[in-house]
């Protein structure tokens, strides 16, 4: 149900006044008054998890597959395949993001205060609160560019209501630093370390209904994996160091180390919060939804379908319908008043798949990896990574790929192409391998220009794909100063204007 911009508005102020603040987080929500006098790390885990990834399938749905030509509307009145967004859509997306980095910074601060005990059962939790705010935190500033980092979420501590905005390399500086000190005191664990608390079920990304166990090497490689991710994305900027090197530098370090920096090695290490259906506790976000609604967001769009479909993709019959016995998009940025016929749209399985929940996969790490050795950063023939990529993408979604499927049409590897094609078969898979994942095709398309989309006739913003989303309401109603100087950095509160690893 969509709302008013005023309420937008005004659940944007109360939100924002929340943060600064109450700080309200589940560490005050578990402090038992006649017991302990805070929360157990590990209580504060699952919500946290879960809510990240909700909101994160949300407006993968609502936001980015419209961008990134996933779904088009069936009506006028949704514009953002158009590139028409308000500023009151940031609000809730900054909000939720903040309110839950909240918490994983609350994560590590209880943890730390048990480092110096002679037990070890304070590192997983200080590893892995830093891995999930480098993670939240990458996502709040690609969507926005400087944002409040350094004095963020200090209303109750320091009576800190107006932070400044971090540059956004300064941000990732410290988001390398926090990924580095996670593998350190990760390192050695066993994935049997125990919680601090006997509740089992408290680790619901890699851990069992069953046990109380921490999986310490999994989380470990999902930190790592999470860091060629996020060393990709910067690794075309020279202007921070770590260790001494370049962020291109540093991932070719990573990646030739796995003894240091493991990584995901197969499917089953992937970062996916599996979610289990209409059942609580990781019910999924689009339980409550009819099979009607959960597809009135439009239809799939023709660069969609049309790829899936020209290279024989097994995916597209679990993900899409058909529409007169065929598989048909429409085109994505229609003009006024001409609004297609309806395609194909989501398969109604879709909305209660556990796979939604995907936070980084190993088929996306093969893809990064691929990139890496097309530029050079890595040795290896980047076929071979790409290769796996495809594979692995396809068996995700417990299907086999076809015989014969990577040797064929577009899928064929171009290893006598020039980088350009060779970028755009990449991408253009990785595209798929993220699927329903928060807005990962979105920053890679903002980053590498790929995969190769049709700009249609009715779109807006200068016919530019969005580079950002604008600055909430509440941001420029409440911190206006700090948000102006951060403006002026930007070149102006606009979807146009690039962020820092976007520069060239």
């Amino acid at each position: 149900m969509k709302q008013s911009n005023y309420k937008n508005l005004i659940y944007g102020l109360i939100f924002l006044l929340m943060l600064a603040s109450c700080n309200k987080n589940y560490k005050e929500m578990n402090v038992n008054p006649n017991g302990v006098s805070a929360a157990a790390p590990e209580r504060l885990l699952n919500p946290a998890l879960y809510a990240v990834v909700s909101a994160n399938i949300n407006w993968n749905y609502s936001i980015n597959n419209q961008l990134m030509q996933v779904t088009v509307p069936f009506t006028e009145a949704n514009d953002v395949h158009r590139y028409i967004l308000k500023p009151s859509t940031s609000d809730f997306v900054w909000n939720a993001w903040y309110l839950e980095k909240t918490n994983f910074l609350d994560m590590y601060s209880i943890a730390s205060k048990n480092a110096s005990s002679t037990t070890v059962a304070a590192k997983p939790y200080m590893a892995i609160a830093n891995i999930l705010d480098a993670w939240t935190t990458s996502l709040i500033t690609d969507t926005f560019g400087d944002v409040p980092y350094s004095q963020a979420i200090q209303g109750k501590s320091d009576a800190q209501f107006t932070p400044v905005f971090d540059k956004q390399e300064d941000i990732y500086r410290d988001i390398f630093r926090k990924l580095e000190e996670a593998n350190k005191l990760l390192t050695g664990l066993t994935s049997g370390q125990l919680f601090t608390d006997t509740q089992k079920g408290l680790d619901a990304l890699y851990g069992s209904s069953s046990t109380n166990v921490i999986e310490a090497d999994r989380w470990r490689k999902f930190g790592n994996s999470l860091y060629l991710r996020l060393l990709l994305r910067a690794s075309a900027k020279s202007d921070i160091m770590i260790d001494g090197l370049t962020a291109a530098q540093k991932l070719t370090q990573v990646a030739a180390s796995p003894g240091t920096y493991p990584v995901f090695v197969n499917n089953t290490e992937s970062a996916i919060l599996n979610l289990t259906g209409e059942t609580y506790p990781l019910r999924s976000p689009f339980a409550g939804y009819r099979d009607n609604d959960f597809q009135a967001v439009g239809s799939l769009s023709e660069f969609f379908v049309n790829t899936l479909s020209s290279n024989g993709d097994p995916r597209l019959p679990i993900w899409a319908t058909k529409v007169n016995n065929a598989y048909t998009g429409i085109q994505s940025g229609y003009a006024d008043n001409n609004v297609p016929a309806r395609g194909s749209s989501f398969a109604v399985s879709l909305k209660l798949d556990p796979l939604l929940g995907n936070i980084i996969n190993y088929a996306e790490l093969q893809f990064i990896l691929a990139e890496a050795a097309v530029k050079g950063y890595i040795p290896g023939d980047p076929k071979t990574y790409y290769n796996q990529g495809v594979q692995t993408a396809i068996e995700q979604w417990r299907l086999t790929m076809p015989a014969n499927f990577l040797t064929t049409g577009d899928i064929l590897f171009k290893s006598s192409g020039t980088q350009s094609e060779k970028m755009e078969q990449i991408i253009t898979q990785k595209y798929f391998a993220t699927f329903f994942t928060d807005f990962e095709q979105w920053y890679d398309y903002r980053r590498t220009g790929k995969p190769s989309l049709t700009i249609g006739p009715g779109v807006a913003n200068n016919r530019i794909l969005p580079t950002r989303l604008y600055y909430p309401i509440g941001v420029q109603t409440l911190n206006r100063t700090n948000y102006l100087d951060a403006v002026a950095r930007l070149g102006g509160d606009n979807m146009v204007n690039k962020v820092w690893w976007q520069k060239p």
